[in-house]
Parts: C-alpha cells; sequence; structure tokens
C-alpha cells in the first residue's frame, strides 16, 4: 500500500455517526435464546448484560449496498480499505454505570486512527473506531474496538504459540451452525463467513464457518460475571486465530491474587488461543 493511499484513508480519522435505540426486552431474550440461557430471567429495568449492547444500533444495508463478502460496501462511516478480508481483532470496553433494559440509549461513534502494518499474512490495516454509549446523557460504556483488514490468506496452519496460565474454572462450549445463524440474524451480520462454508473455503480460505469474535468475546463476558460474582468494569479482548464451527470450545478464567482481576481465554481442541481477554471486575 501506498503513501498515497494511506493518506487517503486517514482522512476518515475524526468521522462520528450519532444512533439511538431502544434495549428491547424482546431482543435480549431472543440473545438469551441464543445463549442457552433463561429468557425469563430478562426482565425490563435490569442491566444489559455484559457486551450485549453489541445486537443493538443495527445497520441495515439493501443488497445493492453490500460488497461480496457480505458486510457494506467500501466507504461511507468506516474508510474504503482496498483489502478483501475484514475481522475483528480486539478492543476494550469500560462499563461505567448501568443500562437498562427498555431505555432509549444514544451510541456515538467517531474513527480514531487508520494504521498500515506488514505481517506474516502480508498487507494488514487497522481501523480503531471509539463508542460511546450514552444513557441519560452519560456514558454509560465507552469502547475502542479494532477492526483489521487483510489478504485473503485462511486459517493458520500451525498453532499460535501462547503462554497461559493454569485456569481456576473452564467450561466447554460447542458452537453449532443455529447458534451462528441466531448470532448473525440477532446482529444483522451479514459477512458471508459465518453462514456460506462455499464463501470460506473457495474465496477467503476457511475450511468451515467462522465463530464470530464478538460471539467468543460475549461468551467470556458472561463467564467472567459467572466465576466473579460481580459486575465488569473493563473487558480488553483480542482476537488470536479464527475459531471454526466444529471445534469444541474451552471457555477459561484465571484469578488473580486478590481475585478482582481475571485472565480469560478461548481454548480450541489442537492446544491454541482464539481469543484472550484481560478482565477487571468492580
Amino acid at each position: 500500500m501506498s503513501t498515497l493511499d494511506l493518506e487517503h484513508l486517514r482522512q476518515w480519522i475524526g468521522k462520528e455517526e450519532i444512533s439511538t435505540d431502544q434495549m428491547a426486552l424482546r431482543h435480549a431474550r431472543l440473545m438469551s435464546a441464543t445463549l442457552g440461557l433463561s429468557q425469563d430471567d430478562m426482565q425490563e429495568g435490569m442491566p444489559l448484560p455484559a457486551l450485549w449492547h453489541w445486537i443493538y444500533f443495527l445497520d441495515g444495508q439493501p443488497p445493492e449496498a453490500l460488497g461480496r463478502d457480505g458486510h457494506p460496501a467500501l466507504g461511507g462511516f468506516l474508510p474504503p480499505v482496498p483489502l478483501p478480508n475484514r475481522m475483528w481483532a480486539g478492543g476494550s470496553v469500560t462499563f461505567n454505570a448501568q443500562v437498562p433494559l427498555g431505555s432509549s440509549v444514544d451510541k456515538r461513534s467517531r474513527i480514531q486512527s487508520v494504521e498500515h502494518k506488514r505481517g506474516r499474512s502480508g498487507e494488514l490495516v487497522f481501523v480503531t473506531v471509539l463508542h460511546e454509549i450514552l444513557h441519560e446523557g452519560k456514558v454509560a460504556i465507552s469502547e475502542t474496538h479494532d477492526i483489521v483488514y487483510k489478504q485473503a490468506s485462511g486459517v493458520p496452519k500451525t498453532v499460535t504459540p501462547m503462554q497461559m496460565p493454569v485456569p481456576t474454572h473452564s467450561k466447554r462450549v460447542q458452537p453449532d451452525s443455529t447458534m451462528l445463524m441466531r448470532y448473525s440474524a440477532l446482529t444483522f451480520n451479514g459477512h458471508r463467513i459465518h453462514y456460506d462454508v462455499d464463501y470460506c473455503r473457495n474465496v477467503e480460505g476457511y475450511p468451515n464457518l467462522v465463530i464470530h469474535g464478538p460471539l467468543c468475546a460475549t461468551l467470556l463476558a458472561g463467564f467472567a460475571h459467572e466465576v466473579g460474582g460481580r459486575p465488569i468494569r473493563q473487558f480488553r479482548y483480542r482476537g488470536v486465530q479464527p475459531s471454526l464451527l466444529g471445534a469444541e470450545l474451552s471457555v477459561n478464567a484465571a484469578k488473580g491474587v486478590d481475585g478482582s482481576d481475571l485472565t480469560m481465554w478461548i481454548g480450541l481442541p489442537d492446544g491454541g488461543v482464539s481469543m484472550r481477554a484481560e478482565v477487571q471486575l468492580q
């Protein structure tokens, strides 16, 4: 990528958009069903579970406004990065206050940075977006979201080496195609790597459907609340390598000395790590 191209992409820095949505109880109950949780536990006025704000503020583009991968075509709010594969790289979410189910909430998004790097798979462009979720005029959730654009390369052929601590808590989760379909529907995510296996194999180089990065992060956040017994203050996560349909995932947590911090990760059957997170509890 030339310097001139990068300079063009950086013209999107500072671009901002604002939207409003209602934290609908019905949508939260459908999310509970997707994750195998009790829908009756979702009641009007209760706090929205951590990272469930991702199922709201949905952007519905018509078919002619979509690219070949099912994402909105290049341009618009996000810069028109001319690389074919787009993935969630990671981010950091700070929870300042509760967001009640049923409430009307604003979301303010701004492009913070556009960076170019070269990795083992070739050219990489990282776009960082700041999202602020405002309830009653105050920032309840502040999130920096890193998106990576890359050349088509598929899944790493070797296990990504990563030394993790001995888990103090673990559970097994086996996402199936129904879970992936439901999560795509709940987030209005048209990215074909989550439902079109021929596209996965023939275009983007994955041997099977890819489990959503946000879904993996949501599983980690839910487990953090379960084992920590307290709400999350900060959740920092990073995708390491994709997890694919058919793999049984291990959701792991290792408590810090005082119990207020957790190191968490999604483990793969071959011993690799798909996603890791550092969690600070309130």
